[in-house]
């Protein structure tokens, strides 16, 4: 009797361990149900997004959504064993949060396996997790692999996927390479974020559907979706923020100026209209060189006060360095820009000295064989460059310094688009005119800095200048 009592009680224990332990079964299920959440899993469309702010609940829709189909128990799609990523920014972000998350929803007597890229199966929550094998209830086991975006491009390839889960914004090489992923087996993506770097890919990709796909779709979220969060915790976080961080980080709203490089950028101020130049303004071009990139090639002229106008533009892509000559010379003409010795003056960024396996002779030969005399001794510094272009912005007083004539559609355009991303360092993208524009400004301020510059000689004679002068005034008098 004994013995049956003591095996009852072991029974009862392991119910009792699996009812705390099975969190899913809680998910959504009582009388308080998250309606966007549900919206979300829900949706049948195969590219689906949730952009809501911290703590509205976007992160519990992805793990949920990937243990669901890992499991073979989702409610609303069809069941079948999968192969899926979860990608996360950093490895220490997916340790902390997707992983943690589906950690939390998994119950371990449906692990199968748990392999490790760092840290120990045991305690697989305070390591980091390269891959889990899950029991799928029809049998055979589901696949969910862990990838962060630090890892770079190359470590997305190969795979065939059933689903993609994104936790948080990825960079948009990184998507367009998932999205191979799920080539074969006619997958889905969906992803979860919080939209703190403005109007990126996603912004167009997803959020306004520029392509029209009628498999893209997103939700967003705040914190009053979110059922489990108290108001007055609302209210406590709410006045704790200013307004453009409660847009993105309350209610999930992507924002003009949130993460942008160059907030200092104002069309109606450094936008004007095309006017005649005094040849005596006529200053230098500056060059980003590209072939099959984009070249992008400026026109600048500073006024007897240091004011900067950017007054002409070229910008083209897939051409070689005789077009592109062809060209400078072209506007050069129409402008009757100023020639040395019967050359063009320009800047170039500094790897146009470079020779390449194609040609014996560097961009900067070329250039100088098609009559263009490009200096590539450029300060190409991003840090100080970028705060010398937000300084002629707009100075200390708040006054601008560098004005665009509205025909250089591409300079403005890149100005308005330019958004920080990891690291204090500018996202690599759409930014061959703000390169060498970075260039050319940076040149005017050390030319700047050597004209004010004066040696102890030479203080000493304006010294003695002064006094001889104001001997000869108290002469006069």
């Amino acid at each position: 009797m004994e013995e049956l009592e003591y095996k009852l009680n072991i029974v009862n224990q392991e119910i009792s361990r699996r009812e705390n332990d099975n969190f899913l079964d809680n998910y959504n299920s009582g009388e308080i149900v998250h309606n966007k959440q549900m919206l979300f899993h829900q949706c049948d469309k195969k590219n689906r997004w949730v952009f809501g702010g911290n703590r509205s609940g976007k992160t519990e829709c992805g793990a949920v959504e990937t243990v669901w189909l890992a499991r073979g128990i989702h409610p609303f799609k069809q069941n079948k064993p999968i192969s899926c990523w979860v990608v996360s920014l950093t490895r220490q972000v997916q340790r902390d949060v997707a992983q943690n998350k589906i950690l939390h929803y998994l119950r371990k007597d449906w692990i199968e396996k748990v392999v490790m890229s760092s840290g120990r199966a045991d305690s697989a929550d305070s390591g980091i997790i390269d891959f889990i094998l899950v029991k799928n209830v029809f049998g055979g086991l589901s696949k969910i692999g862990f990838k962060s975006c630090d890892q770079g491009r190359e470590k997305f390839q190969g795979a065939s996927l059933d689903f993609v889960w994104f936790d948080e914004e990825p960079p948009f090489d990184i998507y367009q390479e998932c999205r191979m992923r799920i080539l074969d087996k006619a997958g889905m993506i969906f992803g979860t974020m919080t939209p703190l770097k403005g109007l990126t890919w996603v912004y167009n990709e997803i959020y306004l559907n520029e392509n029209q796909s009628d498999e893209v779709w997103h939700i967003e979220m705040e914190w009053a979706d979110n059922p489990y969060l108290k108001k007055e915790e609302i209210e406590a976080m709410t006045l704790s923020m200013s307004e453009e961080e409660l847009q993105s980080r309350r209610y999930g709203k992507f924002m003009q100026c949130g993460g942008l490089v160059y907030k200092e950028f104002d069309e109606s101020v450094h936008v004007i209209e095309p006017f005649t130049v005094p040849d005596e303004w006529q200053d230098n071009i500056s060059i980003d060189p590209g072939l099959n990139n984009p070249l992008s090639a400026h026109w600048y002229a500073q006024d007897f006060d240091g004011n900067i106008y950017v007054i002409a533009e070229h910008f083209d892509r897939g051409k070689d360095v005789v077009y592109h000559a062809e060209r400078i010379k072209e506007i050069c003409r129409g402008l009757g820009w100023h020639t040395y010795n019967g050359k063009i003056r320009a800047l170039i960024d500094s790897a146009a000295m470079q020779k390449t396996l194609a040609s014996s002779k560097s961009v900067v030969d070329l250039f100088y064989e098609n009559d263009i005399l490009v200096n590539p001794k450029v300060n190409k510094d991003m840090f100080s460059g970028i705060n010398t272009v937000k300084r002629y912005l707009k100075d200390s007083q708040g006054n601008a310094h560098l004005f665009i004539f509205k025909n250089c559609v591409n300079l403005i355009k890149e100005l308005k688009s330019y958004w920080w991303g990891d690291e204090d360092l500018p996202i690599k993208k759409d930014d061959h005119c703000l390169d060498e524009m970075r260039y050319y400004l940076m040149t005017k301020a050390q030319e700047k800095q050597i004209k004010n510059f004066k040696t102890d000689i030479q203080k000493d004679k304006e010294k003695l200048i002064k006094k001889l002068k104001d001997k000869s005034k108290n002469r006069l008098v």
